[in-house]
């Protein structure tokens, strides 16, 4: 496997981290802010840098690179396989009437089934549903074959995310791409590091990812009352104090972040499915759990490994930035520290992130979560 990463920060000079060399049909994947993702003066600069086929464009709420965060800024990773190979396949949400399922189920039947051996997402993030596009995924999937991913992100606006494939980047796009290769060594983890407070309650009224109501009172009122001072900063604050929910006939919880509020309902549009019968619980975070959850992670994706990784591909959720703040690098250099100083780390920070329960096959949703996936060849 060859790497080549860069980054470019807006009015400078690019500064790659290794060498620049000429690759043989990489893998492309560009993070990037969404303001630099319009401006088609930088997609030809980045093209003309990285003169290849196979891009794949996410917009981000923070880009990482090697142990960096960057804000405003373009990350680059390319990949050459050397035993290996990958396929990409993209379709847009808006042709399903923003039915995530359906997108989902089609972007899965694309994709050649030989030698399959995992899947990664880079998904519109602004309304697509992360629950029914990974159920969609998943409805004709093997457990053989692993899933991961996350949410494209724009910073902590909540006005629109961007993808694409070979493309210009785009609203509505959704990028599933396929590794193959039986010497593919590839791991995983997700880990939160939030703590629940306060009573635990129940979802009474929900649809899909819309919350209606807790224990019979509506959603927004309840959640507004525990904000205080903060709730005429939604939907920015929700990012402070996500929702544990646990679905009925589950043991494990997964965390729901707040995309968007509707004040004439009194409901709330969270970032995956919230099932009516739900037990649910607000969460809050320090720095030092944020970071700690972040090692936890990487010492799980390392565990059953038969080959070092070389290369990690890093999705941290956007209130895990903000809580962390002047030190979101910490919980990069805790990943670090475990995989090694010579892993090749990219990724972003997103509004959603996609991995299996440690231990399990079947992809989740989470949010507030750093997730890890690490491949090697």
């Amino acid at each position: 496997m060859k790497i080549v990463q860069a980054s470019k920060l807006e009015n400078q000079d690019w500064k790659f981290l290794q060498e620049k060399i000429e690759l043989k049909n990489p893998l492309v994947l560009v993070f990037a802010n969404r303001y630099m993702l319009e401006d088609e003066a930088v997609i030809a600069d980045i093209r003309n840098q990285f003169p290849y086929e196979h891009i794949v464009f996410g917009s981000t709420s923070g880009e990482i690179i090697c142990c960096n965060v960057n804000d405003n800024s373009i990350s680059v990773t390319a990949i050459e396989f050397e035993k290996s190979s990958f396929i990409v396949k993209s379709d847009n949400i808006l042709k399903y009437d923003k039915k995530a399922k359906l997108l989902g189920e089609s972007l899965f039947n694309e994709m050649p089934k030989e030698n399959l051996k995992h899947l990664f997402v880079v998904s519109e993030g602004s309304f697509v549903n992360g629950s029914s596009l990974i159920n969609g995924i998943e409805s004709g999937k093997p457990r053989s074959i692993s899933l991961t991913g996350g949410m494209c992100g724009d910073d902590a606006r909540f006005e629109k995310t961007l993808a694409s494939y070979k493309e210009n980047p785009k609203e509505g796009e959704v990028v599933l791409i396929g590794f193959y290769g039986e010497t593919l060594d590839i791991s995983f983890a997700s880990f939160g590091g939030w703590i629940p407070f306060g009573p635990e309650r129940k979802i009474t009224s929900s649809k899909a990812n819309i919350l209606f109501e807790i224990d019979g009172i509506p959603a927004l009122d309840l959640y507004k009352k525990y904000l205080g001072d903060k709730a005429s900063e939604l939907p920015q604050a929700s990012l402070l104090y996500p929702l544990n929910v646990t679905p009925e006939g589950k043991t494990e919880p997964v965390v729901r972040t707040i995309l968007s509020i509707n004040n004439e309902n009194n409901s709330m549009v969270l970032a995956g499915d919230v099932p009516v019968n739900s037990r649910v619980q607000l969460m809050m975070a320090s720095i030092d759990g944020i970071a700690d959850g972040a090692q936890h992670a990487a010492e799980i994706a390392m565990k059953n490994r038969k080959n070092p990784p070389q290369i990690a591909l890093i999705v941290s959720c956007v209130g895990r930035k903000l809580v962390m703040n002047q030190r979101v690098e910490e919980e990069i250099e805790q990943v670090q520290e475990i995989i090694g100083e010579n892993v090749a780390i990219s990724g972003f920070y997103s509004y959603g992130e996609m991995a299996p329960f440690n231990g399990d096959s079947s992809c989740e949703l989470h949010n507030q979560t750093m997730t890890l996936t690490l491949i090697s060849e």
